[in-house]
């Protein structure tokens, strides 16, 4: 039986772009998916066509057991949906915006009042609550329009990328009122570019690249196609580098990567701490003297370099509202030891 939201085969297309090429989601009742993702990967296409904003080429789309194509008004009544920017009304009070929405959902007008006090307190905006909201900060206006998306409690939710721009104070006390919200039963699609933030909040997570699925499963499944383990090495001395492959080559199950410009050295392994300490005992036999060392599982960076060769577009932290892109990606300098 399909989950609260589901999606099958669905295909986007503008002029020459095909933005959706054929995207395939199921998300169980009361669970997060995250669809993790790159600028122009599709992320925001995909939650405009199962939120009713546009409509797909073909394909098949459920949302709350509602069809999406067919039941488009019912759907739109049984979701609430936050998108990339704020959508707030700057010159009425939080307080306002909130009763307004309220009211649009045919609420009476005590029960919009009772409600919009019950959010600006949830949403640490109590203090806020009657100033215009053009004098808020750019995290105060992406908790207010959480808010409002969340007045009628719809048991499904949508948010696109509800955190970027947020400084890591915000972001924090926005992944609490989410992790409340999914505990209370509701389902909920997440679009983000941030890999901690999908690891932290998501059940699911569905890699999305040039419009298409790349890969899904859970955090830990995704992270095990990468190789498990890794041991990491920093040399003290440049002219150790070989030696000390040779020494990793030993104990890996895989080719080790040297980076020449930080004498680090990585190379997947199996066995854990025991292992690691074997590896210290083999180089101090050798000679060689390390900076550092460490066993690390792989990321989700990790993952998304593996399945694209590229990483996910991070912002950089502070830098306002829009944030500057910054995209990372494979080091020319590093090469692989056979």
């Amino acid at each position: 039986m399909p989950g609260a939201i589901y999606a099958e085969g669905l295909v986007k297309t503008f002029g020459d772009v095909r933005a959706l090429d054929g995207v395939d989601l199921d998300v169980p009742e009361g669970t997060v998916l995250g669809l993790l993702g790159p600028n122009g990967a599709g992320k925001t296409t995909a939650v405009r066509c199962l939120t009713t904003l546009l409509r797909p080429d073909s394909g098949k789309a459920v949302v709350a057991g509602l069809d999406v194509l067919k039941q488009p008004d019912a759907v739109r009544r049984s979701i609430g949906l936050s998108g990339q920017f704020a959508a707030v009304d700057e010159y009425l009070t939080g307080r306002e915006n909130l009763q307004m929405v309220g009211q649009l959902y045919q609420m009476r007008a005590r029960q919009a009042k009772a409600r919009a006090v019950e959010l600006l307190e949830q949403f640490h905006l109590t203090d806020a609550a009657d100033r215009p909201a053009k004098t808020y900060s750019g995290g105060m206006r992406r908790r207010l329009d959480l808010a409002a998306a969340l007045v009628v409690s719809p048991p499904v939710m949508f948010m696109d990328e509800p955190t970027t721009g947020l400084d890591p104070r915000n972001r924090q006390q926005l992944w609490e009122v989410i992790q409340q919200l999914v505990s209370g039963g509701t389902t909920l699609l997440l679009t983000t570019q941030y890999l901690e933030e999908a690891d932290h909040l998501a059940h699911d997570i569905a890699v999305v690249d040039h419009g298409k699925v790349i890969a899904q499963g859970t955090s830990d499944e995704l992270k095990a196609r990468t190789g498990g383990e890794r041991v990491e090495v920093v040399v003290h001395e440049r002219e150790h580098i070989r030696t000390a492959a040779e020494v990793l080559g030993g104990f890996g199950k895989g080719d080790t990567t040297v980076e020449e410009h930080t004498r680090k050295l990585t190379v997947p392994v199996t066995g854990g701490a025991k292992l690691l300490a074997e590896v210290i005992r083999e180089l101090d036999s050798r000679g060689i003297e390390i900076d550092d060392i460490a066993l690390r599982r792989p990321t989700l960076d990790d993952v998304f370099l593996s399945l694209t060769g590229h990483v996910a577009e991070e912002k950089t932290e502070g830098a306002g509202e829009q944030g500057n892109k910054k995209t990372t990606r494979k080091d020319s300098r590093k090469e692989t030891v056979k």
